[in-house]
């Protein structure tokens, strides 16, 4: 009890009122981006009957006149409309991934407010004019929705290097397990949030569902103009420290109050105290190829391409798998599968804050994708039931979601923060799209294989879990030796503190001697 309440003490003392306004900014930032993507996924349905023909009879009476709905339908059937559904979504994912590869570069060489703001004003324009004018003016035509979701993968894909570079400016290694695994929360909160804006104006016509979701993008694009500071410098506060982390012998950069905790530099000036000025440069931008060889670059952008591929088919079948393989209905299948988001929110959180405890990551996320391996197995052999169902759906979402979280926020926060390029240059923006960008490559392969396996090559579900469990063991493998580096050093700095207190014990032994003589 007394080492949460002093954790709480060295929280407040640490963070100011600028931390609280950027965690929740940029944490609603990219959760709008998510709602207007669960937009589309929510009004499939809806959006394949507007494209195909209705044929009245007895039961079903036409609701507009016959005429005008044979005269502009894209497609004979619902069945002919689901496959051009599925590719926009592979077009979004290609689009989006290329996207990150481009942001990451333009996030540390411009200021990330703007191209934060930018990309969400943009976006939400390009989902308006996809889900409201075109239905307005009587535009049907798939190459303008094929050129739509292009623009709008390309222009969403500003968000995510964009906003962990900004939390990885505020907040330091020591907390940013923790702090990261929570706000990485802000997809599944995006989710949610738009779940709960389409099921509201729907009913209306799903053009409302867009106008809605891209309405509130856009706000948000305009108070993080405004508002959003991308830099403890700006507002002349310190970085966070990266470098001292693991270094516990480090000198104190201050001195200590009773609690432990360094006071911070206050704000407001005193009349004695010397003018401070404050400068606006900024370093240097390191370029694509150099963050790409950076340390640990590389084997994190394979592994989350691995990861991300079962993370994201999670989140596009698992509401098709509950409804074909038991029978349930859609709306219970899409209630059902929140509890895997759950599981990831939880393993996040729980993950970063055990990483932030060892000061290595490595070994939190291995541990986690070797239990995500039997999760997967139980949860392939779930039976009929909706309380075991969801119970083994939160576990392996714990194993999957969890590290899949941190590697995308930070993990990727300390990679464009280490201590080879501190302080000369700008990577961290950059190395966040390639790891986001190289995940979303594997995200988008994914949507091709699982309806291939299942669809096409007509195997049982189980044979999809196995190829689940495969690209789960590939994303430790990638880790493995980052694993074994951190391992080792965390051996010899162990070896390093015990020869420290021998030491230390031998001169408390010997030092009543020498005063007695």
């Amino acid at each position: 009890m007394a080492s949460i309440s002093q954790m709480w003490r060295q929280l407040k003392s640490k963070y100011s009122i600028y931390h609280v306004f950027v965690f929740l900014l940029t944490f609603f930032s990219y959760a709008f981006f998510h709602a207007t993507r669960k937009t589309f996924s929510n009004i499939k349905t809806t959006i394949s009957s507007e494209w195909t023909p209705q044929f009245c009879n007895a039961t079903e009476p036409c609701l507009r006149p016959e005429k005008i709905w044979m005269a502009r339908h894209l497609f004979d059937s619902s069945s002919d409309a689901e496959p051009f559904l599925g590719w926009l979504d592979s077009t979004f994912l290609i689009s989006y991934a290329v996207g990150l590869y481009i942001s990451g570069v333009l996030g540390d060489r411009f200021d990330m407010r703007k191209v934060l703001s930018l990309g969400m004003c943009l976006s939400a324009i390009v989902v308006f004019v996809f889900g409201c004018l075109t239905e307005w003016i009587h535009l049907y035509s798939q190459p303008v929705y094929v050129i739509l979701f292009v623009l709008n993968g390309l222009l969403q894909s500003t968000g995510w290097p964009c906003v962990v570079a900004i939390m990885g400016n505020w907040f330091g290694k020591s907390t940013r397990g923790l702090v990261l695994g929570a706000w990485s929360a802000c997809a599944s909160v995006g989710n949610i949030i738009g779940a709960l804006l389409v099921s509201q104006v729907l009913d209306y016509g799903y053009e409302y569902a867009f106008l809605v979701t891209s309405a509130v993008l856009f706000a948000g694009g305009i108070i993080n103009f405004f508002a959003l500071v991308p830099s403890p410098k700006e507002v002349g506060l310190p970085e966070p420290e990266d470098g001292d982390d693991d270094d516990d012998d480090s000198e104190p950069s201050g001195e200590e109050d009773e609690n432990g905790v360094t006071p911070r530099t206050p704000l407001v000036q005193t009349d004695t105290d010397p003018p401070v000025t404050f400068t606006q440069t900024r370093p240097q931008a390191i370029s694509f190829f150099q963050a790409v060889l950076l340390p640990g670059v590389i084997p994190y952008s394979l592994s989350y391409a691995c990861l991300k591929l079962v993370n994201y088919s999670f989140f596009f079948w698992l509401p098709f798998y509950l409804h074909s393989q038991y029978g349930w209905k859609e709306t219970v299948a899409d209630e059902i599968s929140i509890y895997y988001d759950v599981g990831g929110i939880i393993g996040g959180m729980i993950g970063g804050y055990l990483s932030d405890r060892m000061k290595k990551r490595a070994p939190t996320v291995v541990t986690m994708l070797l239990l995500a391996l039997p999760s997967l197995w139980g949860y392939s052999a779930s039976p009929n039931n909706k309380t075991i169902n969801a119970v083994l759906m939160a576990v392996a979402g714990f194993f999957i979601g969890g590290p899949a979280n941190l590697i995308s926020s930070a993990i990727s926060a300390d990679l464009g923060r280490q201590d080879l390029i501190k302080g000369n240059s700008e990577a961290l923006s950059t190395v966040t799209g390639i790891v986001d960008g190289t995940g979303s490559v594997g995200a988008s392969v994914g949507q091709i294989v699982v309806p291939l396996l299942h669809k096409q090559l007509h195997l049982d579900w189980h044979w999809v879990f196995y190829f689940f469990i495969l690209m789960t063991l590939l994303t430790a493998v990638c880790i493995l030796p980052l694993l074994v580096r951190e391992v080792r050093s965390m051996k010899c700095f162990l070896n390093y503190q015990l020869r420290r207190q021998a030491a230390a014990l031998v001169q408390d032994t010997h030092r009543p001697h020498s005063l007695n003589s």
